[in-house]
């Protein structure tokens, strides 16, 4: 019984709720991703350099035996441009335009924290007034 309490005490933990709607998430920007890539990047970089498709690129390599081994560079070198293209796409389109949203709330919430405390030192002058008023009568 006490190894079930461990375990609902694990599933119910915050974090592991966060991490849960995390990869759900993830897995549903995926679709985003892979949309901006095959409707814009890919259309985008074919029409300023030809294919975006460079998979099909390689070399092969003859043994002393005369058999050919082929090494498809290209299954990497595209791999790798679609990882700095989605990075980039990430970072453009995600990561910049939330961090200035946090900056615009963080300089919205401190201009309301210094308002507030000079509308709190306001009033206590004016406490303070009316009670050395009150009291010279």
């Amino acid at each position: 019984m006490r190894t079930l309490n461990g375990f609902k005490d694990f599933i119910t933990r915050g974090n592991v709720v966060d991490l849960a709607v995390a990869v759900i998430i993830g897995a549903a920007f995926t679709g985003v991703v892979t949309g901006l890539m095959d409707g814009v990047l890919n259309p985008l970089i074919a029409w300023l350099f030809g294919s975006p498709d460079v998979s099909s690129a390689g070399f092969s390599v003859t043994n002393w035996q005369g058999e050919e081994t082929l090494f498809p560079i290209g299954l990497f070198l595209q791999s790798l441009i679609n990882f700095v293209i989605v990075a980039a796409a990430l970072y453009f389109f995600v990561v910049t335009p939330v961090k200035k949203l946090m900056e615009l709330r963080r300089t919205t919430e401190e201009e309301l924290e210094e308002t507030l405390e000079k509308d709190v030192e306001l009033l206590t002058e004016i406490r303070d007034l009316l009670r050395a008023q009150a009291t010279t009568r």
